[in-house]
Protein backbone atom coordinates (compact mmCIF):
# COMPACT_ATOMS: atom_id res chain seq x y z
CA UNK A 1 0.00 0.00 0.00
CA UNK A 2 1.45 3.38 -1.05
CA UNK A 3 1.13 6.82 0.49
CA UNK A 4 -1.16 7.79 -2.39
CA UNK A 5 -3.59 5.01 -1.48
CA UNK A 6 -6.88 6.66 -0.38
CA UNK A 7 -7.06 4.23 2.57
CA UNK A 8 -4.02 5.92 4.11
CA UNK A 9 -5.05 9.20 5.77
CA UNK A 10 -3.14 12.36 5.00
CA UNK A 11 -1.42 13.56 8.17
CA UNK A 12 -0.91 17.31 8.17
CA UNK A 13 2.36 18.79 9.25
CA UNK A 14 2.65 20.40 12.66
CA UNK A 15 3.14 24.05 11.80
CA UNK A 16 3.08 27.24 13.87
CA UNK A 17 0.10 28.44 11.84
CA UNK A 18 -1.84 25.27 12.61
CA UNK A 19 -1.18 25.41 16.33
CA UNK A 20 -1.77 29.15 16.63
CA UNK A 21 -5.22 28.65 15.14
CA UNK A 22 -6.19 26.74 18.31
CA UNK A 23 -7.54 28.83 21.19
CA UNK A 24 -5.41 26.82 23.62
CA UNK A 25 -2.15 28.04 22.02
CA UNK A 26 -3.05 31.38 20.41
CA UNK A 27 -1.32 33.48 23.11
CA UNK A 28 2.02 31.62 22.99
CA UNK A 29 5.07 33.32 21.48
CA UNK A 30 6.94 32.07 18.43
CA UNK A 31 9.54 30.13 20.43
CA UNK A 32 6.87 28.35 22.43
CA UNK A 33 4.89 27.42 19.34
CA UNK A 34 8.07 26.13 17.73
CA UNK A 35 8.81 24.01 20.80
CA UNK A 36 5.30 22.51 20.67
CA UNK A 37 5.85 21.54 17.05
CA UNK A 38 9.23 20.05 17.92
CA UNK A 39 8.09 17.84 20.83
CA UNK A 40 4.51 17.17 19.74
CA UNK A 41 3.01 15.37 16.78
CA UNK A 42 -0.12 15.15 14.67
CA UNK A 43 -1.99 11.85 14.77
CA UNK A 44 -4.94 10.59 12.78
CA UNK A 45 -6.89 8.05 14.83
CA UNK A 46 -9.34 5.57 13.39
CA UNK A 47 -12.81 5.07 14.96
CA UNK A 48 -12.70 3.31 18.29
CA UNK A 49 -11.15 3.60 21.73
CA UNK A 50 -8.34 6.14 22.13
CA UNK A 51 -7.63 5.46 25.80
CA UNK A 52 -9.42 3.73 28.66
CA UNK A 53 -10.19 4.89 32.18
CA UNK A 54 -7.62 3.74 34.70
CA UNK A 55 -4.81 3.19 32.18
CA UNK A 56 -1.52 5.08 32.68
CA UNK A 57 -2.01 8.62 31.37
CA UNK A 58 0.71 8.96 28.74
CA UNK A 59 -0.61 11.61 26.34
CA UNK A 60 -2.37 14.96 26.17
CA UNK A 61 -4.75 15.24 23.18
CA UNK A 62 -6.02 18.38 21.42
CA UNK A 63 -8.74 17.88 18.80
CA UNK A 64 -8.02 19.27 15.34
CA UNK A 65 -10.76 17.60 13.35
CA UNK A 66 -13.52 15.09 14.10
CA UNK A 67 -15.61 14.25 17.15
CA UNK A 68 -14.63 12.90 20.55
CA UNK A 69 -16.80 11.12 23.12
CA UNK A 70 -15.72 11.12 26.77
CA UNK A 71 -17.19 8.54 29.13
CA UNK A 72 -16.76 7.57 32.77
CA UNK A 73 -17.37 4.22 34.38
CA UNK A 74 -20.34 4.13 36.77
CA UNK A 75 -20.52 0.64 38.23
CA UNK A 76 -20.46 -1.56 35.15
CA UNK A 77 -21.91 1.13 32.88
CA UNK A 78 -20.09 3.67 30.73
CA UNK A 79 -21.76 7.05 31.24
CA UNK A 80 -21.20 9.64 28.53
CA UNK A 81 -19.92 12.87 30.10
CA UNK A 82 -19.11 14.88 26.96
CA UNK A 83 -19.42 14.71 23.18
CA UNK A 84 -17.89 17.47 21.07
CA UNK A 85 -16.50 18.36 17.66
CA UNK A 86 -15.19 21.69 18.90
CA UNK A 87 -11.77 22.35 17.41
CA UNK A 88 -9.21 22.76 20.21
CA UNK A 89 -11.08 20.63 22.78
CA UNK A 90 -8.55 18.78 24.91
CA UNK A 91 -8.43 15.68 27.11
CA UNK A 92 -6.05 13.07 28.45
CA UNK A 93 -3.09 13.54 30.78
CA UNK A 94 -3.93 17.10 31.74
CA UNK A 95 -2.87 16.58 35.40
CA UNK A 96 0.62 15.42 34.43
CA UNK A 97 2.09 18.70 35.72
CA UNK A 98 1.28 17.58 39.30
CA UNK A 99 3.60 14.60 39.02
CA UNK A 100 3.35 11.67 41.40
CA UNK A 101 1.31 13.67 43.93
CA UNK A 102 -1.81 12.44 42.14
CA UNK A 103 -2.41 9.13 40.35
CA UNK A 104 -1.27 9.54 36.77
CA UNK A 105 -4.04 7.56 35.13
CA UNK A 106 -6.77 8.53 32.73
CA UNK A 107 -9.79 9.76 34.71
CA UNK A 108 -12.16 8.57 31.99
CA UNK A 109 -12.25 6.97 28.57
CA UNK A 110 -12.12 8.65 25.16
CA UNK A 111 -13.43 7.24 21.89
CA UNK A 112 -13.84 8.65 18.40
CA UNK A 113 -16.93 7.59 16.42
CA UNK A 114 -15.24 8.57 13.13
CA UNK A 115 -11.70 9.18 11.97
CA UNK A 116 -10.27 12.14 13.94
CA UNK A 117 -7.10 14.22 13.92
CA UNK A 118 -5.27 15.32 17.08
CA UNK A 119 -2.27 17.26 18.18
CA UNK A 120 -0.63 14.89 20.68
CA UNK A 121 1.85 15.78 23.40
CA UNK A 122 3.52 13.20 25.61
CA UNK A 123 2.65 13.58 29.31
CA UNK A 124 6.25 14.20 30.34
CA UNK A 125 6.69 17.00 27.80
CA UNK A 126 3.37 18.54 28.78
CA UNK A 127 4.39 18.58 32.46
CA UNK A 128 7.80 20.11 31.65
CA UNK A 129 6.37 22.86 29.44
CA UNK A 130 3.74 23.77 32.04
CA UNK A 131 6.43 24.10 34.72
CA UNK A 132 8.77 26.14 32.48
CA UNK A 133 6.26 28.45 30.84
CA UNK A 134 3.56 28.97 33.46
CA UNK A 135 5.15 28.64 36.94
CA UNK A 136 2.70 31.02 38.60
CA UNK A 137 -0.33 29.46 36.93
CA UNK A 138 1.00 26.06 37.89
CA UNK A 139 1.17 27.01 41.57
CA UNK A 140 -2.34 28.45 41.41
CA UNK A 141 -3.71 25.30 39.77
CA UNK A 142 -1.98 23.07 42.29
CA UNK A 143 -3.30 25.14 45.17
CA UNK A 144 -6.81 25.02 43.76
CA UNK A 145 -6.68 21.27 43.11
CA UNK A 146 -5.20 20.20 46.43
CA UNK A 147 -7.04 22.87 48.41
CA UNK A 148 -10.39 21.70 47.10
CA UNK A 149 -9.49 18.08 47.64
CA UNK A 150 -8.32 18.67 51.21
CA UNK A 151 -11.35 20.80 52.02
CA UNK A 152 -13.62 18.11 50.63
CA UNK A 153 -11.92 15.40 52.67
CA UNK A 154 -12.12 17.48 55.86
CA UNK A 155 -15.76 18.37 55.36
CA UNK A 156 -16.56 14.84 54.26
CA UNK A 157 -15.11 13.61 57.55
CA UNK A 158 -16.98 16.32 59.45
CA UNK A 159 -20.22 15.25 57.76
CA UNK A 160 -19.65 11.70 58.98
CA UNK A 161 -18.78 12.90 62.49
CA UNK A 162 -21.89 15.09 62.62
CA UNK A 163 -24.00 12.11 61.59
CA UNK A 164 -22.24 9.96 64.17
CA UNK A 165 -22.87 12.55 66.87
CA UNK A 166 -26.53 12.73 65.96
CA UNK A 167 -26.80 8.95 65.98
CA UNK A 168 -24.95 8.67 69.29
CA UNK A 169 -27.29 11.19 70.90
CA UNK A 170 -30.30 9.31 69.58
CA UNK A 171 -28.96 5.95 70.68
CA UNK A 172 -28.11 7.31 74.15
CA UNK A 173 -31.65 8.63 74.48
CA UNK A 174 -33.15 5.35 73.34
CA UNK A 175 -30.94 3.31 75.67
CA UNK A 176 -31.62 5.58 78.63
CA UNK A 177 -35.37 4.90 78.69
CA UNK A 178 -35.28 1.08 79.04
CA UNK A 179 -32.21 1.26 81.28
CA UNK A 180 -33.97 3.69 83.64
CA UNK A 181 -37.08 1.50 83.57
CA UNK A 182 -35.03 -1.58 84.46
CA UNK A 183 -33.33 0.23 87.36
CA UNK A 184 -36.65 1.48 88.71
CA UNK A 185 -38.30 -1.93 88.32
CA UNK A 186 -35.37 -3.61 90.06
CA UNK A 187 -35.66 -1.22 93.01
CA UNK A 188 -39.38 -1.86 93.34
CA UNK A 189 -38.87 -5.60 92.93
CA UNK A 190 -36.47 -5.56 95.87
CA UNK A 191 -39.19 -4.00 98.02
CA UNK A 192 -41.73 -6.60 96.89
CA UNK A 193 -39.33 -9.41 97.68
CA UNK A 194 -39.05 -8.07 101.25
CA UNK A 195 -42.83 -8.28 101.56
CA UNK A 196 -42.80 -11.78 100.11
CA UNK A 197 -40.22 -12.83 102.72
CA UNK A 198 -42.54 -11.56 105.44
CA UNK A 199 -45.36 -13.62 103.95
CA UNK A 200 -43.05 -16.63 103.87
CA UNK A 201 -42.36 -16.13 107.57
CA UNK A 202 -46.08 -16.00 108.22
CA UNK A 203 -46.57 -19.25 106.31
CA UNK A 204 -43.72 -20.91 108.21
CA UNK A 205 -45.36 -19.95 111.52
CA UNK A 206 -48.31 -22.17 110.65
CA UNK A 207 -50.82 -19.34 110.38
CA UNK A 208 -52.33 -20.90 107.28
CA UNK A 209 -54.10 -24.25 107.16
CA UNK A 210 -52.28 -26.56 104.69
CA UNK A 211 -55.42 -26.94 102.57
CA UNK A 212 -55.92 -23.17 102.44
CA UNK A 213 -52.27 -22.74 101.61
CA UNK A 214 -52.58 -25.16 98.68
CA UNK A 215 -55.61 -23.20 97.47
CA UNK A 216 -53.70 -19.94 97.68
CA UNK A 217 -50.77 -21.40 95.77
CA UNK A 218 -53.12 -22.63 93.05
CA UNK A 219 -54.76 -19.20 92.84
CA UNK A 220 -51.32 -17.63 92.77
CA UNK A 221 -50.33 -19.75 89.73
CA UNK A 222 -53.56 -18.81 87.97
CA UNK A 223 -52.84 -15.14 88.69
CA UNK A 224 -49.40 -15.39 87.11
CA UNK A 225 -50.94 -16.94 84.00
CA UNK A 226 -53.50 -14.14 83.83
CA UNK A 227 -50.75 -11.53 83.84
CA UNK A 228 -49.44 -12.90 80.55
CA UNK A 229 -52.92 -12.81 79.00
CA UNK A 230 -54.02 -9.40 80.26
CA UNK A 231 -56.17 -7.58 77.67
CA UNK A 232 -55.29 -4.13 76.38
CA UNK A 233 -57.77 -1.62 77.76
CA UNK A 234 -58.51 1.95 76.86
CA UNK A 235 -57.86 4.59 79.53
CA UNK A 236 -61.62 4.83 80.12
CA UNK A 237 -61.95 1.05 80.48
CA UNK A 238 -59.03 0.97 82.93
CA UNK A 239 -60.60 3.72 85.03
CA UNK A 240 -63.97 1.99 85.14
CA UNK A 241 -62.46 -1.36 86.10
CA UNK A 242 -60.30 0.22 88.81
CA UNK A 243 -63.45 1.79 90.28
CA UNK A 244 -65.23 -1.58 90.26
CA UNK A 245 -62.34 -3.44 91.88
CA UNK A 246 -61.73 -0.65 94.39
CA UNK A 247 -65.37 -0.72 95.42
CA UNK A 248 -65.29 -4.52 95.78
CA UNK A 249 -62.12 -4.47 97.88
CA UNK A 250 -63.49 -1.65 100.04
CA UNK A 251 -66.78 -3.51 100.57
CA UNK A 252 -64.78 -6.51 101.81
CA UNK A 253 -62.88 -4.42 104.31
CA UNK A 254 -59.50 -4.71 102.63
CA UNK A 255 -57.15 -1.86 103.43
CA UNK A 256 -55.18 -0.35 100.56
CA UNK A 257 -58.00 -1.11 98.13
CA UNK A 258 -57.13 1.79 95.84
CA UNK A 259 -53.48 0.72 95.84
CA UNK A 260 -54.31 -2.85 94.86
CA UNK A 261 -56.94 -1.98 92.25
CA UNK A 262 -54.57 -0.61 89.53
CA UNK A 263 -52.26 -3.62 89.95
CA UNK A 264 -55.16 -6.07 89.55
CA UNK A 265 -56.46 -4.20 86.49
CA UNK A 266 -52.99 -4.26 84.90
CA UNK A 267 -52.92 -8.03 85.47
CA UNK A 268 -56.32 -8.50 83.81
CA UNK A 269 -58.36 -9.25 86.96
CA UNK A 270 -62.03 -8.41 87.31
CA UNK A 271 -64.62 -8.63 90.09
CA UNK A 272 -65.62 -12.16 89.08
CA UNK A 273 -62.05 -13.40 89.61
CA UNK A 274 -61.86 -11.79 93.04
CA UNK A 275 -65.15 -13.43 93.93
CA UNK A 276 -63.48 -16.77 93.24
CA UNK A 277 -60.67 -15.85 95.62
CA UNK A 278 -63.17 -14.87 98.30
CA UNK A 279 -65.02 -18.15 97.90
CA UNK A 280 -61.79 -20.16 98.21
CA UNK A 281 -60.57 -18.74 101.55
CA UNK A 282 -62.05 -17.90 104.91
CA UNK A 283 -63.13 -14.28 105.28
CA UNK A 284 -60.68 -13.88 108.18
CA UNK A 285 -57.69 -14.28 105.89
CA UNK A 286 -59.17 -12.72 102.73
CA UNK A 287 -57.28 -9.47 103.20
CA UNK A 288 -54.03 -11.34 103.72
CA UNK A 289 -54.68 -13.53 100.68
CA UNK A 290 -55.46 -10.49 98.52
CA UNK A 291 -52.28 -8.78 99.73
CA UNK A 292 -50.27 -11.91 98.95
CA UNK A 293 -51.74 -12.04 95.43
CA UNK A 294 -51.04 -8.33 94.94
CA UNK A 295 -47.39 -8.79 95.83
CA UNK A 296 -47.20 -11.84 93.57
CA UNK A 297 -48.68 -9.91 90.65
CA UNK A 298 -46.50 -6.86 91.26
CA UNK A 299 -43.43 -9.10 91.32
CA UNK A 300 -44.45 -10.75 88.05
CA UNK A 301 -45.18 -7.41 86.40
CA UNK A 302 -41.87 -5.98 87.52
CA UNK A 303 -39.96 -9.01 86.25
CA UNK A 304 -41.73 -8.66 82.91
CA UNK A 305 -40.82 -4.96 82.81
CA UNK A 306 -37.18 -5.81 83.49
CA UNK A 307 -37.27 -8.47 80.77
CA UNK A 308 -38.87 -6.07 78.28
CA UNK A 309 -36.37 -3.31 79.15
CA UNK A 310 -33.31 -5.51 78.85
CA UNK A 311 -34.69 -7.01 75.62
CA UNK A 312 -35.11 -3.48 74.29
CA UNK A 313 -31.51 -2.67 75.22
CA UNK A 314 -30.34 -5.85 73.49
CA UNK A 315 -32.37 -4.92 70.39
CA UNK A 316 -30.88 -1.41 70.37
CA UNK A 317 -27.35 -2.74 70.69
CA UNK A 318 -28.12 -5.20 67.89
CA UNK A 319 -29.44 -2.36 65.73
CA UNK A 320 -26.30 -0.33 66.44
CA UNK A 321 -24.15 -3.30 65.46
CA UNK A 322 -26.22 -3.82 62.32
CA UNK A 323 -25.90 -0.15 61.49
CA UNK A 324 -22.15 0.04 62.05
CA UNK A 325 -21.56 -3.38 60.45
CA UNK A 326 -18.92 -4.24 63.06
CA UNK A 327 -17.04 -7.50 62.46
CA UNK A 328 -18.55 -7.86 58.99
CA UNK A 329 -17.03 -7.93 55.54
CA UNK A 330 -17.28 -4.65 53.59
CA UNK A 331 -19.34 -6.34 50.88
CA UNK A 332 -21.99 -8.83 51.93
CA UNK A 333 -25.39 -10.11 50.88
CA UNK A 334 -27.83 -8.04 52.90
CA UNK A 335 -31.55 -7.42 53.25
CA UNK A 336 -32.12 -3.71 52.65
CA UNK A 337 -34.98 -3.81 55.15
CA UNK A 338 -32.61 -4.79 57.95
CA UNK A 339 -30.37 -1.86 57.04
CA UNK A 340 -33.28 0.57 56.87
CA UNK A 341 -34.72 -0.62 60.19
CA UNK A 342 -31.38 -0.32 61.99
CA UNK A 343 -30.98 3.23 60.65
CA UNK A 344 -34.50 4.16 61.78
CA UNK A 345 -33.72 2.83 65.24
CA UNK A 346 -30.48 4.78 65.39
CA UNK A 347 -32.26 7.96 64.27
CA UNK A 348 -35.41 7.45 66.36
CA UNK A 349 -34.35 10.07 68.90
CA UNK A 350 -33.92 12.67 66.16
CA UNK A 351 -37.08 11.66 64.32
CA UNK A 352 -39.11 12.48 67.41
CA UNK A 353 -42.71 11.85 68.36
CA UNK A 354 -44.11 14.46 65.99
CA UNK A 355 -43.10 12.48 62.90
CA UNK A 356 -45.05 9.39 61.90
CA UNK A 357 -42.97 6.69 60.18
CA UNK A 358 -44.86 4.89 57.41
CA UNK A 359 -43.01 1.74 56.32
CA UNK A 360 -44.20 0.05 53.14
CA UNK A 361 -41.83 -2.85 52.53
CA UNK A 362 -41.90 -5.37 49.72
CA UNK A 363 -40.80 -8.39 51.73
CA UNK A 364 -40.35 -10.40 48.53
CA UNK A 365 -37.25 -8.38 47.65
CA UNK A 366 -34.11 -10.51 47.41
CA UNK A 367 -31.04 -9.86 49.53
CA UNK A 368 -28.40 -8.10 47.42
CA UNK A 369 -24.58 -7.84 47.63
CA UNK A 370 -23.75 -4.38 48.97
CA UNK A 371 -21.39 -2.47 51.21
CA UNK A 372 -23.90 -2.35 54.06
CA UNK A 373 -22.10 0.24 56.19
CA UNK A 374 -21.94 2.64 53.24
CA UNK A 375 -25.62 2.16 52.39
CA UNK A 376 -26.53 2.87 56.01
CA UNK A 377 -24.81 6.21 55.58
CA UNK A 378 -27.01 6.88 52.55
CA UNK A 379 -30.17 6.07 54.52
CA UNK A 380 -28.92 8.26 57.37
CA UNK A 381 -28.35 11.26 55.10
CA UNK A 382 -31.69 10.92 53.31
CA UNK A 383 -33.76 10.30 56.45
CA UNK A 384 -31.99 13.08 58.34
CA UNK A 385 -32.71 15.53 55.49
CA UNK A 386 -36.34 14.40 55.33
CA UNK A 387 -36.85 14.88 59.07
CA UNK A 388 -35.19 18.29 58.90
CA UNK A 389 -37.44 19.33 56.02
CA UNK A 390 -40.55 18.55 58.10
CA UNK A 391 -39.35 20.61 61.09
CA UNK A 392 -40.50 18.02 63.60
CA UNK A 393 -44.00 17.34 62.26
CA UNK A 394 -45.18 15.21 59.35
CA UNK A 395 -44.94 11.75 57.84
CA UNK A 396 -41.72 9.99 56.92
CA UNK A 397 -42.26 7.35 54.26
CA UNK A 398 -39.84 4.48 53.73
CA UNK A 399 -40.92 2.30 50.81
CA UNK A 400 -39.24 -0.55 48.93
CA UNK A 401 -40.13 -2.28 45.69
CA UNK A 402 -38.61 -4.16 42.79
CA UNK A 403 -38.67 -2.81 39.25
CA UNK A 404 -37.16 -5.33 36.85
CA UNK A 405 -33.58 -6.03 37.91
CA UNK A 406 -33.49 -3.05 40.24
CA UNK A 407 -34.35 -2.65 43.92
CA UNK A 408 -35.85 0.76 44.66
CA UNK A 409 -35.82 2.40 48.09
CA UNK A 410 -37.94 5.53 48.43
CA UNK A 411 -37.48 8.00 51.29
CA UNK A 412 -40.30 10.54 51.36
CA UNK A 413 -41.34 13.46 53.53
CA UNK A 414 -44.21 15.92 53.79
CA UNK A 415 -42.08 19.03 54.11
CA UNK A 416 -42.13 22.22 52.08
CA UNK A 417 -40.40 20.66 49.09
CA UNK A 418 -37.26 21.61 47.17
CA UNK A 419 -37.49 24.89 45.23
CA UNK A 420 -37.24 24.48 41.47
CA UNK A 421 -34.31 26.88 41.20
CA UNK A 422 -32.04 24.72 43.42
CA UNK A 423 -33.27 21.21 42.64
CA UNK A 424 -30.67 20.73 39.92
CA UNK A 425 -27.83 21.55 42.33
CA UNK A 426 -28.67 19.48 45.40
CA UNK A 427 -26.14 16.76 44.57
CA UNK A 428 -23.31 19.25 44.01
CA UNK A 429 -20.55 19.09 46.63
CA UNK A 430 -20.68 21.95 49.16
CA UNK A 431 -24.10 23.12 47.97
CA UNK A 432 -26.57 23.56 50.82
CA UNK A 433 -29.74 25.53 51.50
CA UNK A 434 -29.09 25.43 55.26
CA UNK A 435 -27.75 28.38 57.20
CA UNK A 436 -24.00 28.88 57.54
CA UNK A 437 -22.59 26.35 59.99
CA UNK A 438 -25.64 24.05 59.88
CA UNK A 439 -24.59 21.90 56.96
CA UNK A 440 -21.55 21.12 54.85
CA UNK A 441 -23.42 20.47 51.61
CA UNK A 442 -21.79 17.05 51.31
CA UNK A 443 -24.54 14.72 52.56
CA UNK A 444 -26.20 14.19 49.19
CA UNK A 445 -22.88 14.29 47.36
CA UNK A 446 -21.57 11.48 49.57
CA UNK A 447 -24.81 9.55 49.12
CA UNK A 448 -24.67 9.93 45.35
CA UNK A 449 -21.06 8.71 45.23
CA UNK A 450 -21.85 5.68 47.41
CA UNK A 451 -24.85 4.69 45.31
CA UNK A 452 -22.86 5.30 42.12
CA UNK A 453 -20.15 2.93 43.37
CA UNK A 454 -22.88 0.31 43.76
CA UNK A 455 -23.86 0.76 40.12
CA UNK A 456 -27.09 2.54 41.05
CA UNK A 457 -28.47 6.05 40.97
CA UNK A 458 -30.54 8.49 43.03
CA UNK A 459 -33.48 10.46 41.71
CA UNK A 460 -35.68 13.09 43.33
CA UNK A 461 -39.22 14.32 42.81
CA UNK A 462 -40.47 17.25 44.84
CA UNK A 463 -43.44 19.48 45.25
CA UNK A 464 -44.79 21.38 48.26
CA UNK A 465 -45.94 18.82 50.80
CA UNK A 466 -44.25 15.84 49.15
CA UNK A 467 -40.60 15.09 48.39
CA UNK A 468 -39.28 11.63 47.46
CA UNK A 469 -35.71 10.49 46.96
CA UNK A 470 -35.51 7.18 45.10
CA UNK A 471 -32.38 5.04 45.40
CA UNK A 472 -32.04 2.38 42.72
CA UNK A 473 -29.68 -0.55 43.25
CA UNK A 474 -29.00 -3.47 40.88
CA UNK A 475 -30.32 -6.81 42.12
CA UNK A 476 -27.18 -8.67 41.03
CA UNK A 477 -25.07 -6.25 43.06
CA UNK A 478 -21.98 -6.96 40.95
CA UNK A 479 -20.95 -3.34 41.23
CA UNK A 480 -21.11 -3.30 45.03
CA UNK A 481 -17.52 -4.45 45.40
CA UNK A 482 -16.01 -1.42 43.74
CA UNK A 483 -14.14 1.05 45.88
CA UNK A 484 -13.58 4.74 45.55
Amino acid sequence: MTASDPAVPDIPDCTPTLLRSLFLFEKLDDDQIAELCRVGRIEVIEPGLVYAEGEPATCFYVLLEGTVVLTKLSGSHQVETARTDHRGAYAGAWTAYMGDRVPQVYAGSMTVPDRATFYVLDAGDFARLMADWFPMALHLLEGLFFGNRNAREILDQRERLLALGSLSAGLTHELNNPAAAAVRATSELRDRVVHMRHKLGLIASGAYDPAVLQTLIRIQEEAVELVGKAPTLTPMEESDREDELGDWLGDHGIEGAWTYAPTFVQAGFDVAWLERVAAAVDSTILASAVGWLAHTIETELLMREITDSTSRITALVGAAKQYSQLDRAPVQVADVHDLLDSTLVMLSGKIGKGVDVDKDYDRALPAIPVNAAELNQVWTNLIDNAVGAMRGTGTLTVRTRRVGDVVEVVIGDTGEGIPDDVRGRIFEPFFTTKSVGEGTGLGLDISWRIVDRHGGDIGVESRPGRTEFTVRLPVDGSEGESNE
